[in-house]
């Protein structure tokens, strides 16, 4: 039996409480600019939304116990959802909506493996603090911000609560509610996202430096990761990959970040396996097609290991970050 695959009455399960889409995706030459037609070319579905995709990446890349509370439509988009949370041995409790639509993106991914993306909610907006499942077992609570923020507030409070550590990917960035702030352990965000999120716009040490929780940590794409935790920083040069689509990179790296967590393992390592991870999903199509498993992350940084976090790559991620070479 695959640890995806085991009991979730193990008490380092993570919770999963967030969206689920289905990806409606075209291939184009270049995303448009504001007013202009593209002339797309391939087209097609794949299972999607950042909490279901996290959900994927923590059980497949992360080999941990996975549940997932996510809410559905009765409608036929529902269908392929479920189906790939199963197949990565998620364990799931569906909110079913009767008279909502399944949510949806349209993606337009261009041939440099940049995206366009928008979102239709659908059911994702319906799910309530009340649709909390037990937390009997659970060791991580991961949330993301495509459901209602005070779902995902109330959810984080009944975590920290319980004494469950509570980890949010603040994505799409907006103002965060001060109740949720303090029942971070974890916050992870990008570039973008940080500066939305502290107002500050300058270099990232100095606005991790404004934010009052634990552990925060920024992805920063093909320069990699930077991380405040309790003071400390810490970085994570990226892996080299050749890069076909970015859809849900960020997701896979939380994914496998938080299940490294529910592992006991510490900060570096963690983001170390995270970033393996995120690379290798932007080497194929699809948000959740794309995740690795376990077994490939562990190759490929097994294969990596002389080629990342040398002394050079760190001096210019660090000068990049406004921290000193030694950090």
């Amino acid at each position: 039996m695959t640890e995806a695959a085991r009991s979730t009455s193990s008490s380092n399960t993570v919770l999963v409480a967030g969206s689920a889409n289905l990806d409606f995706v075209v291939r184009a030459a270049h995303v448009p600019a504001p007013g202009e037609t593209v002339l797309g070319r391939e087209f097609a579905t794949f299972p999607g939304g950042k909490g279901a995709n996290q959900a994927v990446a923590c059980a497949r890349a992360g080999g941990a116990a996975t549940r997932m509370l996510l809410a559905l439509g009765d409608d036929p988009y529902a269908a392929p959802l479920e189906a790939s949370l199963h197949s990565a041995g998620v364990e799931l409790h569906v909110v079913r909506m009767r008279d909502v639509a399944t949510g949806t993106a349209f993606i337009c991914l261009a041939d440099d493996a940049e995206n366009a993306i928008t979102v239709a909610p659908g059911a994702n907006n319906t799910l309530r603090a009340s649709h909390l499942p037990s937390l009997d077992g659970v060791s991580h609570l991961l949330l993301q911000l495509e459901t209602p923020i005070e779902a995902v507030t109330a959810y984080a409070v009944a975590a920290h609560n319980a004494g469950i550590r509570v980890v949010l990917n603040a994505a799409p960035a907006r103002e965060l509610p001060t109740a949720l702030i303090d029942a971070l352990d974890v916050l992870i965000v990008n570039e973008g996202e940080l500066a939305t999120i502290t107002g500050v716009h300058g270099h990232i040490a100095e606005a991790l430096t404004h934010l009052a929780v634990p552990c925060v940590i920024v992805t920063l794409g093909a320069r990699g990761a930077c991380a405040r935790a309790h003071g400390k920083f810490h970085l994570q040069a990226a892996y080299r990959v050749n890069p076909v689509d970015t859809t849900g990179a960020g997701d896979t790296f939380c994914g496998a970040f938080t299940a490294a967590l529910s592992h006991g393992l510490d900060l570096p390592l963690a983001l170390a396996r995270a970033s393996a991870a995120g690379a290798l999903a932007t080497t194929r199509l699809g948000a959740q097609a794309g995740v690795p498993a376990q077994n490939e992350v562990e190759e490929f940084l097994h294969a990596q290991a002389a080629t990342v976090n040398n002394a050079t790559a760190l001096r210019e991620l660090a000068a990049y970050c406004g921290l000193p070479a030694h950090t």
